[in-house]
C-alpha cells in the first residue's frame, strides 16, 4: 500500500516503538554445564538481580531527519501508560523535528496501540496515521535502531 510512496511522503512520518533492554544477562533461565561436585564454584554461578530488576523499557521515535524523544518506562506498558507516553512525547518530538503541522504517525499493531482510548487520542491529535494490516511485515526503521543498540 505504501511501498510506492515517494520519498517526500516519508519525510513527515514519525515512527514510534518500544523496546526492552536486558541489563543483567538474560530474563530467562540459565544453564551451566559443570563437572560433578562443582556446582557452587564461583566460575559456575551467575549473579542475579532481585525483584525482577535488570531490564529497562524504552519508548522512542524517529523521522527521516532525526530522532525524537526517548521515554524510559518503569514497570510494564499498558494502554494507559502508552497513552501518557504519547501525550508527553509525540507532539513535542514532531515540533522539535519541525514537522508538527503535517506529520503522519506510524506504529505497529501492538494491542495497546490499537486500544480504543489510544486510537481516539491519535485520531484527535495526529494530522495523519499510517494504517497497517494485522499481519503486515514490520517496516518500522526504528526496529533497526533498537537492534543496533542491543
Amino acid at each position: 500500500m505504501y511501498v510506492k510512496q515517494p520519498t517526500k511522503f516519508w519525510e513527515n512520518v514519525i515512527f514510534v516503538d518500544e523496546s526492552k533492554y536486558i541489563i543483567f544477562r538474560s530474563d530467562g533461565k540459565q544453564k551451566v554445564w559443570h563437572t560433578p561436585n562443582t556446582a557452587l564454584k564461583i566460575k559456575n554461578l551467575w549473579p542475579t538481580v532481585k525483584y525482577g530488576g535488570g531490564n529497562q523499557l524504552v519508548w522512542g521515535c524517529m523521522t527521516s531527519s532525526g530522532v525524537g524523544s526517548l521515554d524510559f518506562i518503569d514497570g510494564t506498558i499498558n494502554k494507559y501508560v502508552y497513552l501518557d507516553i504519547l501525550k508527553r512525547n509525540l507532539k513535542q518530538s514532531a515540533s522539535n523535528l519541525e514537522i508538527s503541522r503535517h506529520f503522519k504517525l506510524y506504529q505497529d499493531n501492538d494491542p495497546k496501540h490499537k486500544a480504543d482510548i489510544c486510537k481516539l487520542w491519535v485520531l484527535c491529535h495526529c494530522p495523519g496515521v499510517i494504517k497497517t494490516t494485522a499481519e503486515s511485515p514490520d517496516i518500522n526503521p526504528i526496529e533497526h535502531v533498537w537492534d543496533y543498540l542491543q
